[in-house]
């Protein structure tokens, strides 16, 4: 199977301090391959680079060296156009679905702002709202409410209603749930598994929680010290 998403010999190095620039290397001719339907996990401690490597694979962020190739184009020869359709083909739920969701803004404001974003029409609106919670598992009740008033575990289906509405063929997932209890934690894990199969979604799971990664993905690698390494 043809790899949707590919990291080439990345590498990231930070650069701190106002007069003395110093620098920090995060990752290191990191390679790695995302393909439909499979889901990589990734593991590594705090720090390690986990989320850095998630971002430039999403496009947010710029790699030191090295490519991000998508679909086998290299993103950074991508046009205005090319790169958006590509931005919406790759999307990143956060670790902290609260945090990434606008506090003031009700629920079904923040799936509408999305369904502007990609030219819904209005009359397709509340159509598109309601299949997109079905698909996640929520109720149309909570449209009105706002992140505060719901449930961690909502407002991580909330995050991925909202990355799905754009119709991605990878999502990358950043500790998606390691903020929610126990029970919670399978609820989404399954949700994403019957997602996957129905979708055929290519997933990168980050995460620090062995007994999830395993429940979930084909492949395991760890991060240390910026070079990557396969898991037994």
């Amino acid at each position: 199977m043809l790899a949707i998403l590919k990291a080439a010999q990345v590498s990231k190095i930070h650069e701190h301090g106002l007069i003395f620039k110093k620098q920090r290397r995060v990752l290191a001719d990191v390679s790695l391959e995302l393909e439909e339907g499979r889901t990589i996990g990734l593991m590594g401690d705090s720090g390690s680079g986990k989320t850095t490597l998630g971002k430039i694979l999403a496009g947010l962020e710029r790699p030191s060296a090295g490519s991000v190739i998508f679909q086998g184009r290299d993103i950074s020869r991508l046009r205005a156009k090319e790169f958006l359709e590509f931005r919406r083909a790759v999307q990143m739920v956060f670790q902290d679905p609260e945090g990434s969701l606008n506090p003031r803004k009700s629920i079904e404001r923040s799936i509408h702002d999305v369904l502007s974003l990609i030219k819904i029409p209005k009359s397709e609106w509340k159509e598109r709202t309601l299949d997109i919670l079905e698909t996640v598992g929520l109720s149309e009740e909570l449209l009105c409410r706002n992140p505060c008033q719901i449930s961690g575990g909502q407002n991580q289906r909330v995050a991925l209603a909202r990355a799905l509405l754009l119709n991605p063929k990878v999502v990358i997932l950043d500790e998606p749930t390691s903020a929610l209890d126990i029970s919670v934690q399978a609820q989404v894990l399954n949700l994403l598994k019957n997602l996957q199969k129905n979708r055929g979604l290519g997933y990168l799971l980050i995460s620090h929680q062995p007994e999830v990664v395993r429940f979930m993905a084909q492949e395991v690698f760890e991060l240390i010290d910026g070079c990557l390494t396969k898991s037994n």
